[in-house]
């Protein structure tokens, strides 16, 4: 039995004697015609008279009897003529194109198929002759040799091929189903006839690079910036796919960024200018994820993103900055935009190094393009977190917030003016004992020293030791009471301020009861007693009072009596005290009986007569205090509350107040130049001014306008500090 060669027919068995042929010159002849008309008949897709064990014991006869060469070349003829016949029915136009490419991918299988058979005729000779002694092609590549000459001699053919597979792939990118795996097919033909990276990719790529040239700068009109981010992932995947598929490895990574480069990178700027603002205002956070991923996959990608984001935060942030109607708003819009950008840094930036530095940059930029204010409202903003009753639910949120505030404290330039601020409102904080937490205080100023040094700190800590000593000193104040045998309906306490430590509080006279003035003398007697040469200064602006009010109720019964515990200032204290002897007194009257400075008496007596308990009638009525204005005590007065406290004026900041502690900014400011500008002249004997200004600026960490520093230089020279040289009056000598 037999088995014939043509894969399409019926194998059709032929039963005959066969003898082995007899070695002579005329039988081997024979043998290598007989061998020829076997591979001539796999060619043409016909039976051949032998079997295949029959021929290929005739192979090693013909190898033994060295008609190997003879029977290659006679074979290399026959698959020479048969593909140049195959690939000539292809020149005709006359083919659709899917019927061109089915062809021809038909053509290509069948002569593989073709030339795997004649190799297996042929194995003998390949492995005893052509493999030892390369004196030819093997059979196999001798085939696809003459298929890749013929396939690329045809310009026509050869580029009709490219064109309608190149057709294929652009219908499958429209959306459209193609045959995957004819394309598949083709390609693989062509990249082992080794045309794939000559004739296929330039024209590929080129392709490639009109499509989407010509649709990315139709998209980025049309649609939104998040949209068309998507496009790109989505046309990126895609073409992932497809290279997987059927494209060759070599050319999954130039497709990708030939993409990259026309969807991105020849967009980042109109991207990044149409699309970024709106995303982080929105917090779009899947899109600048996207946004991000995308703009690293090209080269300066995401240092054109950096750029767009610094501007965007110094343009946001300013203003938050420059609204002066939005002041009492502005840290806490200035910690939820940090909150915000910080979120952006984490989850959709990977935080990266840039981005993190330009975040600081901008902030750091825009916080001190309004010099002072937002130094003066961050401290304000911490003073009104730490005193008690703010809206904080717990410690632990407390100190959250006071890490978050920190961090915008770093940004400032102008640190001596939070100093200043800070340590005002602390002293108020402690003077009337209004802190939320002792160790939240405690812990901003452990925060304040690790950031700025103990130098920054030493005043704000001598603080709290004065009013540590204060309480040990009542103590000791009430032992000395009890040994002198002075009784006392109240309960005084004292706190003992060290002027240094402290902020400077003007000195107020104003006339407080006998009975007051009796403690303040036994405890002046038992303070100077014990500390020899200390001078007090009273200061009735920061006390506070406790006091017990009676009044009837309302419905008329005049037996029936309510108390209260109004918790008020001195100031306020001393006014109230005035109605134990009458009911009704005018303006005038009060203040001549207090002496109480008329600024502060005013704001005393609007608190009492016009806030939210009012414990006096103001006649007439109305929120301003005129000179004739007459003040009742409200007899009647009426509140759910025992405890109740009217707001204590005197804590309130004025403009007196702000100004003053401006003045002192200022003044500090002047004493850091004079010493900065002293400290490089007697290091440097000699300099020039522009020399000296430059390491200056360098010294200080305030901003010092040119001027300023000229004036500190001119009163220097005047107190002969400094002189000029007599050649070049730009130029400084110290004096020693």
């Amino acid at each position: 039995m037999t088995e014939t060669m043509d894969k399409k027919r019926t194998p059709k068995a032929i039963c005959k004697n066969f003898q082995y042929p007899v070695r002579s010159r005329n039988r081997k002849s024979k043998a290598v015609t007989v061998f020829a008309d076997a591979t001539l008949s796999v060619l043409k897709n016909e039976p051949s008279e032998l079997s295949y064990e029959e021929l290929y014991d005739l192979s090693r006869e013909l190898f033994r009897a060295s008609f190997a060469e003879e029977s290659t070349k006679r074979v290399e003829g026959l698959i020479d003529a048969h593909t140049r016949y195959i690939l000539e029915q292809f020149k005709s136009n006359d083919l659709e194109s899917m019927h061109f490419l089915g062809q021809i991918n038909e053509c290509w299988n069948v002569f593989c198929g073709q030339l795997a058979k004649i190799f297996a005729l042929y194995l003998e000779v390949e492995k005893r002759y052509v493999a030892p002694e390369q004196k030819s092609f093997s059979i196999w590549r001798l085939g696809i040799e003459k298929f890749r000459h013929y396939f690329s001699s045809d310009i026509i053919v050869q580029r009709r091929t490219v064109s309608e597979i190149l057709k294929l792939i652009e219908q499958e990118r429209r959306g459209l189903k193609i045959d995957r795996s004819l394309v598949k097919d083709l390609l693989s033909m062509l990249s082992t006839l080794s045309l794939y990276s000559d004739i296929f990719e330039p024209e590929f790529f080129k392709e490639t690079h009109l499509i989407y040239k010509k649709d990315s700068e139709s998209l980025i009109r049309q649609v939104e910036v998040p949209e068309y981010l998507k496009y790109i992932q989505k046309i990126i995947n895609d073409e992932n796919t497809r290279a997987m598929y059927y494209l060759d490895n070599i050319t999954r990574n130039p497709l990708i960024q030939t993409i990259e480069t026309e969807l991105i990178a020849n967009h980042i700027n109109t991207i990044l200018t149409k699309g970024l603002d709106q995303m982080l205002d929105d917090l779009r956070m899947d899109d600048l994820r996207l946004l991000y991923q995308l703009l690293s996959r090209v080269p300066d990608g995401l240092a054109e993103m950096c750029l767009h984001f610094n501007k965007y935060i110094k343009k946001r942030g300013l203003v938050i900055i420059t609204d002066a109607e939005k002041d009492k708003t502005m840290v806490q819009e200035l910690l939820e935009f940090k909150e915000k950008m910080d979120q952006v840094l984490e989850d959709c930036f990977s935080k990266e190094e840039r981005f993190l530095y330009t975040v600081k940059e901008a902030f750091e930029h825009f916080i001190n393009q309004r010099q002072n204010k937002p130094a003066e409202l961050i401290a304000k903003f911490i003073d009104s977190k730490l005193k008690s009753g703010n809206k904080e639910s717990s410690e632990d949120e407390l100190e959250r917030i006071l890490n978050k505030i920190l961090v915008l404290f770093r940004f400032i330039h102008g640190k001596d003016v939070f100093e200043a601020f800070y340590k005002k409102d602390l002293a108020k904080r402690l003077l009337v004992n209004k802190s939320a937490s002792v160790d939240a205080e405690k812990s901003m100023l452990s925060k304040l020293k690790q950031e700025c040094g103990a130098a920054f700190t030493s005043k704000l800590e001598g603080m709290f030791k004065d009013i540590e000593l204060s309480q040990d000193m009542m103590t000791n104040f009430r032992h000395y009471l009890a040994s002198q045998k002075i009784v006392s309906p109240i309960d005084m306490s004292v706190s003992v301020l060290t002027m240094g430590y402290w902020p400077t509080y003007q000195p107020v006279d104003v006339i407080v009861p006998d009975f007051l003035l009796k403690h303040q003398e036994a405890f002046k007697n038992f303070y100077t007693t014990k500390y020899h040469g200390r001078k007090l200064q009273w200061q009735p602006n920061l006390g506070h009072c406790t006091l017990i009010g009676t009044f009837i109720s309302p419905e008329g019964n005049d037996n029936k009596t309510r108390r209260h515990e109004l918790i008020v200032s001195l100031y306020q204290a001393l006014v109230l005290l005035l109605f134990n002897d009458k009911d009704e007194l005018t303006y005038n009257e009060i203040l001549e009986s207090t002496k109480i400075e008329s600024v502060e008496l005013r704001r005393t007596l609007q608190s009492l007569a016009c806030g939210k308990f009012r414990v006096l009638v103001k006649e007439p009525k109305g929120k301003d205090i005129n000179d004739g204005d007459k003040f009742i005590y409200f007899k009647h007065f009426k509140c759910a509350l025992y405890k109740i406290k009217i707001n204590q004026v005197q804590l309130k900041e004025t403009l007196e107040e702000h100004s003053m502690t401006e003045e002192r900014i200022f003044q500090d400011r002047q004493y850091q130049i004079d010493a900065a500008i002293v400290r490089i002249m007697k290091t440097r004997k000699k300099l020039t001014h522009n020399n000296l200004s430059t390491e200056v600026f360098e010294h200080l960490k305030f901003p010092v306008r040119a001027h300023d520093l000229k004036v500190r230089i001119e009163s220097l020279i005047e107190r002969d500090y400094l002189s000029r040289s007599k050649d070049n009056p730009m130029e400084y000598n110290y004096v020693t």
